[in-house]
C-alpha cells in the first residue's frame, strides 16, 4: 500500500521503491502479456550474452546463463513479458581475449558452470564446500547499477573448482559411490552421442582435448608455431598418414587424464545447460543461440583443411575508413560441397556449427549474414600500418569472395559454392529444427554487394534486421526483427546526449513523426500535441536546455521504445531495460579494443536497483508498462484509421481494451511510486 509522507524532516530523506506485491505481480504479468499481444509483439526478447548474468549467493567473477542468476533473470525478464533471451557465443575462451565471438564454435564455456551446484548430493559433493567458499567470494553490494566480470580471476578459479571436481568424482568413483556412478553412466552417454554421422560427443571432446594437451605442451594456441605434424595432425589423419595416426594415438595414451577431464568438463557444462532448458521450458521461454561467423584456433586446427590459406574475413568500408580486419579464418569455397550438394569437409564443419548452435536453444542469431554469401576477405599478409600504428586502406588486397582471384588467375569461388550455402545447408538445417527462415535473427547490418542482395532478397526473400536507432519502423516489413541497440551500442537513453549529436535531429527520432506515428486516430489530436511537447528538444522554436531538455530526451527515448513495441519481433539490450547509463560502461564498442569491452555485468541486486531507478527522480530504466501502453494505444489506432467504419471501430476497441490500458497506467504508476517511511 501506498503510505503517506510523515511530516517529520528525520524520515523524508529516506524514500524506498515501491514494487510491485507478491500478490500483484502474477496480475501485472498478464497485463504486461495481453498488452504485447495486442500491440502485435510476438516475439520479445533480451540480449544478453553469457557472462553478464548476475551472481547470486557467491560470485565466481563471471556470469552464467545457466546458473541461479540466470533462473533470477530468467524469472525477472518473463515477469515483465519477453519470452526469449539472445545469447552470444558460447564456446570456451582461450587466450586473453574476452570476446565471446572469438570463442569456439563446437564446444561449451566451462567458464558457466554452476560451481555451487557441484558442491549438492545430485553431483556427489564433487566440489567441496570448504574449496567453493575458498575461491569465491560474498556478494558485495555498491551504488552502481552494474558490476564487472573479470575473465582472469574467473579461470583460476575455474581451473581450481573443476579440477577438484574431476579428481573427487574418481575418487568417488572408485569407491562405488552411488551418486557417482550415476554420474559416470551419464558422463558415459555423453561422450556416445552422436553430433554427426562421422562423429560423437566424445570424439569431438577428445579431439578437443588433444589440441589443449599440445597447447600445453607448446605453450601456445598458435598452432601454426607447432611442429609441422602436430599443426596439420587431424588433416593428415583423415589423409590416413601413419605417423600421425600413430603421434595420436601416443598422445591419447600418454595424458588420457588430462583428456578425460576436459571431457569432463565438457559434460559437466552440458548437463547444467540441459537442466536450464528444462527450467525454461516450463515458463515457454526460449534461449536464441549466437552463431558466430568465426571459429576458435581449436576448431580451425581440427578442420584445418577446410579454410582457405593466407586469408581471413573482415568488412568492407566505404570512404577512406580502412576496412575491418578481422584475423577469422575463411570457409575454402572449393571444399564446402562435393558436387551439387554433398558437403565436402567445409561444409560439415558449418553443418556441424549450425547443430551445435540449436542443440540446446530454441533459436537461432546468425551472425554476419553477408559472410554466408559473399564475404569480404582479404590477404593477411597485405595489411599494412602506417608509422602511427594506423591500417593504411590502399594496402590491402581484399574484396568480396565473389570478385577476388588466386594467384593463378582463377577465382576463388569458382563455382559460386557460397551462394549455395543458404539453400543447400543452412535453411534445411533450420526446418530440421522446426524453424522456418523468418524465424532466426539475421544479423543483416552490413554493406550489400550485387551478389548478396540477388541471393539474399530476391531468391530467397529473407527478412532484416532493423535498427531504429538509423530507421523508422513505420513502413518496415512486419517480418523484420527490431531493436534499437544492439550488444554493440551505447545505451538508448545515452544516444541523444552523445558527443556526435546527430540523433537529436535525426528524421528516425523526429519528434513529429513519432507523435504522428503513435497518435493515427484523429480524435486523439490533443494528446498528439501534448505528447509532442513533451518529446520535442524545441518548443514554438525555443531549445530546451538543462533539466527540461534531459526530461524531454527522457521521454522521447520512451518514445522511440514505443515505436519499437508495435513491432512483431523485438529485441532489447539488458542494459536498456535495466537503465545502465554510465557514460564510462559500454558492453561493447563496436570494433575497438577498449579494455572494457565485453566486461559489464548485470548487478546481483540487479531487481532492487531496477525498482530503485524507476522511482528515483531521473528514471533511466524501461518501464515497460508505461511504454506498452503508449504502443497499445498506437496499435488500437491504426485499427481504427484502417477500418471503414471507424467510428464504430473506435468505439468496440475503447469498450474492449479501456481495462487493458487502465492497468497497464495504474502498473506503469506503481513502478514509479516512492515508500516513505
Amino acid at each position: 500500500m501506498l503510505i503517506s509522507p510523515i511530516q517529520n524532516k528525520i524520515y523524508t530523506s529516506l524514500s524506498f521503491q515501491r514494487r510491485p506485491r507478491e500478490d500483484e505481480k502474477e496480475d501485472m504479468q498478464r497485463a504486461i502479456e495481453n498488452g504485447f499481444d495486442v500491440a502485435g509483439v510476438k516475439k520479445r526478447i533480451a540480449i544478453t550474452h553469457g557472462s553478464v548474468f548476475p551472481a547470486v549467493g557467491r560470485d565466481t567473477f563471471i556470469g552464467s546463463p545457466y546458473g541461479e542468476g540466470a533462473k533470477e533473470w530468467i524469472s525477472f525478464l518473463k515477469l515483465y513479458g519477453f519470452n526469449g533471451n539472445q545469447l552470444g557465443p558460447n564456446g570456451a575462451l582461450y587466450g586473453n581475449n574476452p570476446s565471446p565471438y572469438n570463442s569456439s564454435a563446437l564446444n561449451e564455456n566451462p567458464l558457466f558452470v554452476d560451481l555451487k551446484a557441484l558442491t549438492s548430493d545430485r553431483y556427489g559433493r564433487i566440489l567441496s564446500k570448504k574449496t567453493y567458499e575458498r575461491i569465491t567470494l560474498p556478494i558485495e553490494k555498491n551504488d552502481k547499477n552494474y558490476a564487472f566480470a573479470d575473465f582472469a580471476e574467473a579461470k583460476l578459479v575455474y581451473y581450481l573448482a573443476l579440477n577438484e571436481a574431476y579428481r573427487n568424482f574418481k575418487k568417488n568413483l572408485a569407491k562405488g559411490q552411488p551418486n557417482a556412478i550415476m554420474l559416470n553412466n551419464q558422463f558415459t552417454e555423453f561422450k556416445e552421442t552422436p553430433i554427426s554421422d562421422k562423429n560423437t560427443k566424445g570424439s569431438q571432446t577428445e579431439e578437443e582435448g588433444i589440441y589443449r594437451v599440445l597447447a600445453a605442451i607448446y605453450k601456445t594456441e598458435d598452432f601454426t608455431k607447432w611442429d609441422r605434424l602436430d599443426s596439420n595432425l587431424m588433416s593428415e589423419i583423415r589423409k590416413e598418414n601413419p605417423a600421425a595416426v600413430e603421434r595420436y594415438k601416443e598422445l591419447k595414451r600418454k595424458y588420457k587424464d588430462a583428456i578425460n577431464e576436459y571431457q569432463f568438463e565438457q559434460f559437466i557444462v552440458t548437463k547444467q545447460i540441459q537442466d536450464n532448458k528444462e527450467f525454461r521450458n516450463k515458463l515457454k521461454f526460449k534461449y536464441y543461440s549466437d552463431l558466430l561467423i568465426g571459429c576458435s584456433k581449436m576448431d580451425y586446427w581440427r578442420y584445418k583443411e577446410a579454410f582457405l590459406d593466407g586469408y581471413s574475413v573482415g568488412a568492407y568500408e566505404y570512404g577512406d575508413k580502412p576496412h575491418q580486419t578481422w584475423n577469422i579464418p575463411v570457409l575454402d569455397p572449393r571444399k564446402l560441397f562435393i558436387g551439387y550438394d554433398e558437403l565436402n569437409i567445409g561444409g560439415e564443419f558449418l553443418k556441424e556449427k549450425l547443430e551445435h548452435a540449436l542443440e540446446y536453444c530454441e533459436n537461432i542469431r546468425i551472425d554476419h549474414a553477408l559472410g554466408l554469401i559473399d564475404p569480404f576477405i582479404y590477404k593477411i599478409d597485405t595489411v599494412k600500418y602506417d608509422e602511427n600504428g594506423k591500417q593504411i586502406k590502399n594496402k590491402i588486397h581484399g574484396d568480396f569472395l565473389s570478385k577476388l582471384y588466386d594467384e593463378n588467375g582463377n577465382k576463388i569461388d569458382d563455382y559460386y559454392n557460397y551462394p549455395r550455402i543458404l539453400e543447400k545447408l543452412v535453411l534445411p538445417v533450420l526446418k530440421e529444427h522446426d524453424l522456418d527462415k523468418d524465424a532466426p535473427v539475421w544479423e543483416s547490418l552490413c554493406c550489400e554487394p550485387e551478389l548478396y542482395k540477388k541471393i539474399y532478397y530476391q531468391e530467397n526473400n529473407l527478412p532484416k534486421l532493423v535498427q531504429t536507432e538509423f530507421n523508422k519502423a513505420e513502413g518496415e516489413n512486419n517480418r523484420n526483427w527490431f531493436l534499437i541497440g544492439s550488444h554493440d551500442s551505447i545505451p538508448v537513453m545515452n544516444m541523444l546526449s552523445s558527443e556526435d549529436g546527430w540523433r537529436r535531429n535525426n528524421y528516425a527520432w523526429d519528434a513529429d513523426y513519432l507523435s504522428k506515428y503513435l497518435h493515427k486516430d484523429p480524435t486523439r489530436e490533443q494528446e498528439k500535441e501534448i505528447f509532442y511537447k513533451k518529446i520535442a528538444n524545441t518548443i514554438d522554436g525555443i531549445p530546451k536546455v538543462g533539466k527540461e531538455l534531459e526530461k524531454a530526451d527522457r521521454e522521447l527515448v520512451k518514445a522511440k521504445f514505443a515505436e519499437l513495441f508495435t513491432k512483431e519481433k523485438i529485441m532489447v539490450s539488458f542494459a536498456d531495460i535495466l537503465g545502465i547509463t554510465d557514460k564510462n560502461i559500454v558492453y561493447n564498442i563496436g570494433g575497438s579494443n577498449n579494455e572494457a569491452n565485453w566486461r559489464e555485468r548485470i548487478s546481483s541486486d540487479f531487481i532492487d536497483k531496477y525498482y530503485e531507478n524507476l522511482s528515483s527522480n531521473n528514471p533511466t530504466a524501461l518501464n515497460i508498462p508505461e511504454v506498452l501502453k503508449i504502443a497499445v494505444q498506437a496499435k488500437l489506432d491504426m485499427e481504427i484509421t484502417q477500418s471503414p467504419n471507424p467510428d464504430q471501430t473506435r468505439k468496440e476497441l475503447n469498450e474492449k481494451y479501456k481495462p487493458l490500458i487502465d492497468k497497464l497506467e495504474h502498473y506503469a504508476n506503481v513502478l514509479k511510486e516512492k515508500e516513505q517511511i
